[in-house]
């Protein structure tokens, strides 16, 4: 008898202090979104600033030249060569251009956008600024050769925005993926056994069975 009283005890002392599976997905919602808030609150924010120059074509040349010679001209734009130009005009080092510059093309214009990413709106256009004039000064040093002119179409400017996510879309982003975590800690944590297999009752003799063997005294 004790030890049924004892399997039942504990029993329900399991369930007292067992959660309900729904607990695992609101602290991991709970959790990643004071984490991606935090980390948006404390991340300085970020500004971007592009400026836009283009190809075009001279005399000898068309459309289509121009369109391929602003694919190569984007992908040079990045090179130490026209970095190491750029970063006179710019005030920052070639490893500052090479962490916060990037290029895009477009496969139907002969347009190159020059971006650049930095903690100081300035300092992110004059970083824009000065690589797309390091990469115009470049490219016209060879259009008697390529018969193409890049021109700068555009001037980046002073965002007045931050390009990086706003501590609330960090703390969604982190909700979400807490959320996502928990779910995946209830698909894979071990099943419970059945309650007649954890607190199976013990077998009691009958009264027949304890008065023979208390007949055999």
């Amino acid at each position: 008898m004790t030890d049924n009283h004892t399997r039942h005890a504990r029993t329900r002392l399991s369930r007292a202090h067992s959660l309900p599976s729904w607990s695992l997905v609101t602290a991991g919602v709970l959790a990643g979104g004071l984490l991606g808030g935090g980390y948006g609150v404390l991340k300085p924010a970020e500004y971007t600033a592009t400026s836009y120059v283009v190809a075009v074509p001279g005399e000898r040349s068309d459309t289509a030249t121009a369109l391929g010679f602003a694919q190569a001209y984007g992908r040079v734009a990045t090179q130490v060569a026209v970095l190491g130009d750029a970063q006179v005009w710019a005030g920052v080092p070639v490893s500052a251009l090479q962490a916060s510059v990037r290029t895009a093309t477009s496969p139907d214009a002969p347009m190159v956008a020059v971006s650049a990413t930095s903690t100081r709106p300035a300092e992110a256009a004059d970083m824009a600024n000065a690589v797309a004039r390091a990469l115009t000064r470049h490219a016209n040093a060879a259009k008697a050769d390529t018969h193409v002119e890049l021109l700068q179409f555009s001037r980046a400017v002073k965002p007045g925005e931050p390009s990086s996510a706003s501590p609330q879309v960090t703390g969604l982003v982190g909700a979400s993926a807490g959320g996502l975590l928990g779910a995946l800690a209830l698909l894979v944590r071990p099943r419970r056994r059945p309650e007649e297999e954890t607190a199976r009752p013990a077998s009691v003799p009958g009264p027949a069975v304890a008065a023979d063997a208390h007949g055999q005294l």
